[in-house]
């Protein structure tokens, strides 16, 4: 099974808390930064409709523009925690 993809912008606060919660977690992601490169922006706001990070894409499940309080619930209804 691929991993989920978690798309974060250098310098957003929101997604150095979510690298660092899933780091401390032991859950393992695929990390694309979307500021300077237009393919995955453009993805990333397909996904989620949206230019805001973090986005996360679970196996066609999308989180945008969350917080760690918001990937907590997220997580465990997928049975990660």
């Amino acid at each position: 099974m691929s991993l989920p993809i978690l798309y974060i912008k250098p310098g957003c606060p929101w997604c150095v808390d979510v690298v660092d919660y899933l780091q401390r977690e032991n859950i393992e992601v695929e990390t694309v930064v979307v500021s300077g490169n237009p393919d995955a922006m453009r993805e990333m706001v397909e996904l989620s409709g949206q230019y805001k990070a973090p986005t996360m894409d679970w196996h066609g499940e999308v989180l945008a523009d969350f917080g760690v309080n918001e990937l907590i619930p997220f997580l465990r209804e997928r049975g990660i925690d």
